[in-house]
């Protein structure tokens, strides 16, 4: 018999139970929970909550979790006790062993420590989803206590003819579409490594920190939120009677990042490149283009992929004393 923290003991002293379990059972059975569990709350605990507070998230997702836990002590514990003692799991002998476990303070301790580390990750994961990934993380870590200089890359992102439709379906069937409209295209920006800094009305601010290939990451989002979209069209006609659809600038340049606020306080970006890509996004119209990007974001990109690039020549934007280059932006077809 192996030695372990208990020496020479056959028996754990509060429990009874034989000192001898089996380590890969242990580890396997607990893989597999782990997995259970992770593929149930990707594919079905999220959905189940979305609509729920945030308190009722972390408190009925931790019972949930808690009892996984219990469950998967129980698989352990019977497997362990059957294998080693060569019994069948349905055994009595098993079976007092399980009871004399259960039964004690010692597990029962645990699996509280357990309920309350599970209670802060989802605190800090409903945080962080509300804030955002990256704003959380920077919160916590103090990155933008003191104010940044960095180079961004940003998308100022518009739905189209939104105030047509606010006055069509009225204020609550109009937010009930762009709270969808929104998750529809989350989902393409999460995969391409953007931020969403902020929701303005129909508008959401999109950034992408300077780093490998960055600005074919956003070109790359916006046309994968257009095909996202365009896969739940049937959806919004069938419940609203409308197809939305949007138009975005993109421009790369040097912005002050960091806290700011008393009462509430935010990490927020400053500088002429958030006012010079809104600018871009409010020439989409004129151009009748559903996407302009500036030069300076053209000549970022380490590779244009499958895009087309027409360049609309200068253009002197509100505000702006110097001119900029736009250009207007098409994806490659496959079979060309």
């Amino acid at each position: 018999m192996e030695k372990g923290i208990l020496g020479d003991h056959p028996v754990y002293p509060s429990t009874g139970n034989p000192y001898d379990a089996n380590i890969i059972i242990s580890v396997l059975t607990s893989l597999a929970v782990g997995l259970t569990i992770g593929s149930f709350e990707v594919l079905y605990v999220n959905n189940w909550f979305k609509n729920r507070s945030f308190f009722e998230k972390i408190f009925f997702k931790s019972v949930v979790y808690t009892f996984a836990i219990i469950v998967a002590a129980l698989i352990i514990i019977v497997l362990g006790h059957s294998v080693n003692q060569g019994l069948s799991p349905f055994s009595a002998t098993v079976w007092s062993f399980v009871l004399a476990f259960f039964s004690n303070f010692a597990f029962w301790s645990i699996i509280c420590f357990y309920s309350l580390a599970i209670v802060i990750c989802l605190f800090y994961k409903e945080v962080s989803d509300n804030m955002g990934q990256s704003v959380s993380y920077n919160f916590f870590t103090g990155k933008y206590h003191q104010p940044k200089s960095e180079y961004r890359v940003f998308m100022f992102l518009d739905m189209k003819s939104s105030t047509a439709h606010a006055e069509r379906l009225g204020n609550i069937r109009y937010f009930e579409m762009l709270k969808e409209y929104y998750d529809d295209i989350s989902q393409p920006i999460l995969k391409c490594g953007g931020e969403i800094y902020q929701y303005v009305g129909d508008e959401i601010v999109v950034t992408w920190k300077a780093k490998n290939d960055f600005a074919k990451s956003a070109l790359d989002c916006f046309f994968d939120m257009k095909k996202a979209l365009s896969e739940q069209h049937p959806k919004y006609l069938a419940k609203y009677n409308v197809a939305p659809t949007f138009k975005a600038g993109l421009h790369y340049g040097k912005v002050t990042t960091g806290e700011i606020g008393l009462l509430k306080k935010d990490i927020v970006f400053t500088g002429d490149t958030l006012n010079t890509t809104a600018r871009i996004q409010s020439l989409c119209n004129q151009y009748e283009a559903e996407l302009l990007v500036s030069d300076v974001f053209l000549n970022a990109m380490k590779s244009k992929g499958r895009y087309d690039f027409k360049s609309l020549g200068e253009v002197q934007l509100r505000g702006r004393n110097q001119t900029i280059g736009l250009f207007s932006v098409h994806q490659v077809k496959l079979n060309q």
